[in-house]
Order: C-alpha cells, then structure tokens, then sequence
C-alpha cells in the first residue's frame, strides 16, 4: 500500500497550503488576535513642546489627544468659547481687497439732524352718495335711494352699491355706508330733493 509521500515536493506545498488555511481558520474564530498594522513611515514634530502643533497663522497651539468618550467636556466647551476673533479688517469675500482702516473718532458727528418722520397719511376720501328716500313695502325688507351725480342705486341693508360701497345700517333719518376699498365709514343723512 502507498501512502503518497513519494513526491517530496507536492507533500512540502501541500503542508504550507494546510498551514495557511489553518491560520486563516484561527482568525476567523478568534477576531481579537491583533491584526497586523501597517508599518507608519518617520513623523516629524513641531520645534517646540511636545503635545503642540502650529497653527496656519505661526502661533504653537497645544495638541488635544482625541477622545473617544462621548460625553460633553466642559473644560473644552470654555476654551472654545474664550476665543476671540480679532481678524485684521480685511474682506475675505472680496479677492485682493485691503484691511479695512477702523474710524477713529466716537462716530458721532457735529451737526445734530433732526429725524425725518414720514408725512402724516392722508383721511380716506369722503363717500359721494346722497341718500334722498326709502322703498318699503310691506314684508319685504327696508330699502333706500342713493344718487352719486346722474346715477341713482336702490339698495337694501348688506348690498354693496356701485362696486365699492357697502350699506351697513339703514335708520329713519341716515344711512351708514362702508367704503370697502379705504375702509372708511360714513353717515349720511336724508337730505331732501
């Protein structure tokens, strides 16, 4: 009976290819093996205190290790807010444009102004009609005449006249109207003739 080992080469690969897979097996099962990182070329540090780095304007900031822990951290939060913009005055929206020279006085000036207040609004232009008599019958509801120069309307209480007017009350001595476009309401009386 043969067992196979008369090829010492193919007995050799055959021992490294089952090698390798058991390997591969063991890093499946166990994930918590360190894996292997990859070899991090030479840093280089910033002239100065270790833990600091420079910032783009020159000035040695110190460096903050970052955190893995999710919680706010107040001591952070108060060095953030402590900084202060100081810019130099220069726009950055606009390209090549020059610091911004800053005034020099109390920006007050000598010459007091008086403050200009808009013109008072005009009063509503009055309402033109005449009311001259009634039209009742009885049962049906009250209803009124009213003229605005060659043209006479017969209105009843609610009735908008002439596309404009609106006939809010009608009593025995006046009519009130509502000019619905500058909203001014007016009374007018029963005039005669």
């Amino acid at each position: 009976m043969k067992l196979g080992i008369e090829n010492r080469k193919q007995v050799i690969g055959l021992a490294v290819l089952a090698g390798i897979a058991l390997l591969m097996v063991g890093r499946a099962l166990w994930p918590s093996l360190p894996a292997t990182a990859p070899v991090a070329g030479p840093m280089t540090t910033t002239v100065g205190r270790p833990g600091a780095r420079r910032t783009a304007s020159g000035k040695l900031v110190p460096m903050v290790e970052p955190r893995l822990d999710p919680t706010l951290d107040l001591t952070v939060l108060s060095q953030s807010e402590e900084i202060k913009y100081t810019g130099n005055g220069r726009n950055i929206f606009v390209a090549g444009s020059l610091p911004i020279e800053k005034p020099k006085g109390t920006g007050a000036t000598d010459q007091q102004t008086a403050l200009h207040q808009p013109p008072p609004i005009p009063p509503p232009p009055p309402i033109t009609l005449k009311f001259f008599g009634f039209a009742n019958r009885p049962g049906e509801t009250k209803r009124v005449f009213l003229s605005q120069g060659e043209d006479v309307f017969i209105a009843a209480e609610g009735d908008i006249v002439d596309r404009r007017y609106r006939v809010l009350r009608i009593s025995p001595n006046a009519v009130d109207v509502e000019d619905v476009i500058n909203n001014n309401r007016q009374s007018l009386p029963l005039t005669q003739g």
